[in-house]
């Protein structure tokens, strides 16, 4: 019998696979169609605009004169001199060497300046400016002139904050796997001509007439300091490619010569959200090696127009350079990203303006060049000069702005449909109408058919124009060129429409899938070479056959490498057990190595805890860690009644840390006298509503519940309605001073007459008042407008920001709905959900564990956590902080936060007695039997308060509880009390 060679079988059978696998990729593989547009950004802006305030791109492109550049005079204008403030805005005069500065200590308010302009023209506003100590945030301020902004992207434009890593090369853990480092803030004065890269690669202009003006600039987000505002007339800008060259001194050959900036080797940035990641691939730079290794920058964390990153570099001599990119720019399908270049703070020549890098599905290294390929050159003298690249979305903006206005005339074209033909159902019909019904459309609308026409041409030249911007298709044309198809079909035949009215909304959801990518520019980059022209680098682009032995090399590596950090863990450290993602749990190993382990010289070791089984298994084996964080609200009060955990209220100094929560939040970790957890993060409830719809049928948004049901006639009469959840009768109960336990905790109270007149309120509301009782997910009813108002909580706001473009600028949220009490304040009373910390009682380390809770409770670990993941991870991980200072600091727009801060006011969490986890059921069980089966209110909750004490009484005969004892559930009568009422 032959022997069989088996490594030599299975390096004929990869040799194979990777033959194939070139074969498929190079038939598939073939270049796509090259496109070209005949449809300009004009066309796409032609569209007219009922706003009082227009987007800036409509604005310029009615003012042929905003091109030429202006000969007048700078116009200064002596910040301390102002004409004018809010009485809220903070502000003061202080003084340097520099000379005097108005520091706005807050982000409330407004102050103005007069100032006279001797000649009319076109001006750039220049801004010196400091960001004070706050957030992590930019700086954010509105400019209006003479009372009224001049275009739409002036109600919101940034004064960044600049950063850099704390240091590099990086550090290494126990494992050789790289820390991120902390990210130092370059305090300073800034020099800024006010821009917006989503809508022009230069900056901003405004217009101004002779004669005497006002400048108001309106606080939106964090303090900051102000030095000098001018106005200055706009510059020149950057010349051709073609004059630039004929500018400098004639090409001649020069030496072979190239240098490598490592992308992660940056000088200063514009955004914390810009951040290095970890990539593993063959000619990497540097190569991973089997270890985390931040060696590339950007991607998605680099994406939003306006953020920028800054590398130094040098070159030996005078003469003409070329720029090769090392980039990975597989993020958006078919689009390409652009970037805006400037060398030593000017952009060159005017290609360098939003230029863009094609799609594609590797790591390649690009040189800057021209459409036919022909690199640009750049001339630079001897020494040090600073690179910066810019992300620019400015070219986009007529699709943004032709696409938004196509969907909104869709929407209305959808609604008046639907009032024509009363049909409301979000089914393709009505189900009360019939279906074999025949309409004719021409005769309710005699126009509709050119409507149909209008959108089919207006969504093709907006194809016709992406896919001439990216010179191929991509995913949102194609999503475009679906629902031509869809508006085609539908004008073969209009009488059809009213049975395929959804189609509409399908269109709109298709299409505002991909809004969202729009603005944004991800784009990944390993390294930057600077080279003279024709210089070999002899660097390398990964490559099928390079990705076979790279990838048998690593997997090698497993059998040997220590990945394991639990090895490593100290036998004398603390131990953390973590219920949460492994990104959470990276971060705050971090900063436990590069603050509370120096600060206190306590170790710690930090471990993931996938499943909240592992503590309670873990303590009945007596193998239990000392802190564990990220528990559910009730863990802290469930280990209580066992005696697993410790009563954090022995410690000394618990008071004080007490302090830094809302006390009807915590009243969830009490029991039996003592506090067993202390708040992490806190859920909220809020009322989330569409400003366009309420604005478009003269509605007022609800204070009280009386209200609410003031609106309810209009918004059903019109297909709408409102959710609230229909599990959340706490709100109901605590707004109407009901509590659904004794003052002891060990009597069920549901039919206190309160409870009786709460349980009533929740109960009609589905039936008297007929709010839809399953909304799977009312993010996207929100979206589509049949539910243009709701009670819904902290995920569903993030998922608005991050996922609903199509509406950005088109809802809010406020405090929830409440009952007016006697002297005239609205209670709003609501629980808000939290994740916990606790110590386990089974610890021998108990006081290192109170340090290491005190840290992490902190305003200013908490503020710092909070900034990070969310800069590191996107906004979809942002930390809800339950410390009421560190959220104070985070980045919430004001209107948001003051809402937020008035609803968090009215915290009012549920106790945890023995048997708690019966309420909810039992009360799920009342609302069944009252809505569903008509049972009276009253009958239905007596039998869930008897069903609810039995349970309560067998659980306090197993934990040892005699009827005469006091389990003292704090009683929350009063709001809490901010110490300041506005940022």
């Amino acid at each position: 019998m032959r022997k069989i060679n088996y490594p030599r079988l299975v390096l004929r059978l990869l040799l194979a696979a990777v033959i194939l696998f070139g074969t498929i990729r190079w038939i598939s593989g073939s270049e796509p169609a090259i496109y070209a547009s005949n449809v300009s950004a004009s066309e796409l802006l032609s569209y007219e605009d009922d706003k009082e305030t227009q987007p800036y791109a409509k604005l310029m492109g009615e003012s042929p004169d905003a091109g030429q550049r202006d000969t007048g005079q700078p116009i200064d204008i002596a910040v301390a001199d102002y004409s004018n403030a809010a009485k809220e805005a903070e502000l003061s005069i202080q003084g340097d060497t520099e000379g005097p500065s108005l520091h706005w200590s807050n982000s409330q308010g407004w102050v103005e300046w007069t100032f006279n302009a001797a000649a009319a023209g076109w001006y750039e506003l220049q801004v010196d400016y400091k960001p004070l100590e706050g957030g992590n945030a930019s700086v954010v301020r509105g400019v209006q002139i003479d009372g009224r902004y001049p275009f739409q992207e002036s109600e919101n434009l940034e004064l960044e904050r600049l950063w850099k890593d704390a240091k590099y090369p990086y550090d290494r853990n126990e494992i050789g796997m790289q820390i991120r480092p902390q990210q130092t803030e370059l305090v300073g004065w800034s020099t800024k001509a006010l821009s917006d890269f989503s809508v022009s690669s230069e900056p901003l202009l405004y217009r101004l007439e002779q004669g005497e003006h006002t400048l108001r600039l309106i606080g939106e987000r964090e303090p900051v300091a102000l030095r000098n505002l001018s106005f200055r007339p706009k510059t020149e800008p950057a010349a051709s490619y073609a004059d630039y060259e004929a500018a400098h001194p004639v090409f001649a050959a020069q030496p072979e010569w190239y240098t490598v900036i490592e992308a992660e080797n940056f000088k200063r940035k514009s955004s914390l959200a810009i951040q290095t990641e970890h990539w593993s691939e063959p000619y990497i730079s540097p190569d991973p090696k089997g270890r985390i290794t931040y060696n590339v920058l950007g991607g998605q964390r680099w994406r939003l127009p306006g953020e920028w990153v800054e590398w130094q570099f040098s070159v030996p001599k005078n003469g003409w350079y070329e720029i090769d990119l090392k980039n990975f720019q597989n993020y958006r399908n078919g689009f390409r990203a652009y970037r805006t270049l400037e060398i030593d703070g000017e952009t060159p020549f005017s290609e360098m303006y939003h230029f863009g890098l094609d799609y594609h599905k590797e790591f390649l290294i690009t040189t800057i060049a021209d459409s036919q390929g022909k690199p640009y050159k750049f001339y630079l003298t001897k020494g040090d000069h600073a690179l910066r690249m810019t992300a620019d979305s400015s070219e986009l903006q007529p699709v943004t702005l032709a696409l938004k206005d196509t969907l909104d005339q869709l929407a209305d074209f959808d609604r008046h449909v639907r009032l024509i033909t009363g049909n409301y159902s979000k089914n393709a019909f009505d189900a009360n109408m019939d279906s074999t019904r025949t309409w004719d459309m021409v005769k309710f609308d005699p126009d509709i058919e050119e409507k149909m026409k209008g959108f089919i041409e207006r969504l093709s030249a907006i194809r016709d124009y992406i896919n001439g911007l990216n010179r191929k298709n991509s995913d949102l044309s194609e999503a475009i060129r679906v629902s031509v198809t869809i508006l085609e079909d539908l004008l073969e035949d209009v009488n059809d429409i009213p049975n395929k009215i959804n189609d509409f909304a399908t269109i709109q959801n298709n299409i505002g899938t991909w809004m969202a990518t729009l603005t944004q520019q991800p784009l990944l980059f390993d390294y930057i070479v600077v080279r003279t022209p024709d210089t070999v680098t002899g660097l390398k682009e990964p490559t099928v056959l390079s990705r076979v032995p790279y990838s048998i090399v690593d997997f090698g590596r497993s059998f040997y490498m220590d990945y394991d950090t639990r090895k490593h863990n100290k036998e004398e450290a603390l131990t953390i057990w973590v219920q949460r993602g492994r990104d959470y749990v990276d971060l705050l190993r971090e900063m436990v190595d590069q603050d509370f382990t120096p600060r206190t010289g306590i170790e710690v070791n930090i471990n993931l805890m996938p499943n909240p089984n592992v503590l309670v298994l873990g303590n009945a084996a007596g193998d239990v860690p000392d802190v564990a964080l990220g528990i559910g609200e009730a863990t802290p009060a469930d280990f209580a009644m066992r005696d697993a955990a410790q009563d954090l209220s022995s410690f000394p100094g618990f008071r004080e840390v007490w302090e830094r929560f809302i006390p009807g939040v915590g009243r969830a970790l009490a029991y039996y006298g003592g506090t067993y957890g202390l708040p992490e993060v806190q859920n909220f409830q809020m009322l989330f509503y569409r400003t366009d719809i309420f604005e478009n049928l003269n509605l007022k948004v609800p204070d009280t519940w009386e209200d609410v049901f003031d609106i309810l006639p209009t918004l059903q009469e019109n297909g709408m309605t409102m959710n609230f959840p229909k599990a959340d009768f706490a709100t109901m109960f605590f707004q109407n001073e009901a509590e659904v336990y004794s003052p002891g905790g060990l009597k069920a109270n549901l039919t206190s007459d309160n409870g009786q007149k709460a349980f009533k309120q929740w109960t009609e509301m589905f039936r008297k008042y007929n709010l839809p009782i399953d909304i799977p997910a009312f993010f996207q009813h929100f979206r589509d407008g049949d539910l243009p108002i709701g009670v819904a909580d902290f995920n569903t706001y993030v998922q608005l920001l991050v996922a609903a473009p199509e509406i950005t600028g088109h809802w809010m949220i406020a405090p929830l709905p409440g009952i007016e009490q006697t002297d005239g304040e609205v209670a709003r009373w609501s629980p808000q959900g939290l994740s916990a910390a606790m110590i386990m009682k089974k610890s021998e380390r108990q006081d290192d564990a109170w340090e290491f809770l005190k840290w992490w409770t902190s305003e200013d670990v908490q503020a710092r956590y909070a900034k990070d993941i969310e800069s590191f991870y996107g906004i979809e991980f942002r930390w809800n902080t339950a410390n009421v200072e560190a959220m104070k600091t985070l980045s919430w727009p004001n209107d948001d936060l003051l809402g937020l801060r008035e609803q968090a006011r009215w915290a009012k969490n549920m106790p945890y007695v023995p048997g708690y986890y019966f309420l909810n059921r039992e009360m799920e069980f009342a609302w069944n039997r009252t809505v569903f089966d008509g049972m009276p209110a009253q009958e239905s909750l007596e039998k869930a308060q008897l069903s609810l004490q039995r349970e309560m009484n067998r659980r306090q005969k197993d934990f040892g509880i005699s009827g005469n004892e006091d389990l003292r559930i704090p009683q929350i009568q009063e709001p809490y009390e901010w110490e300041e009422t506005e940022r």
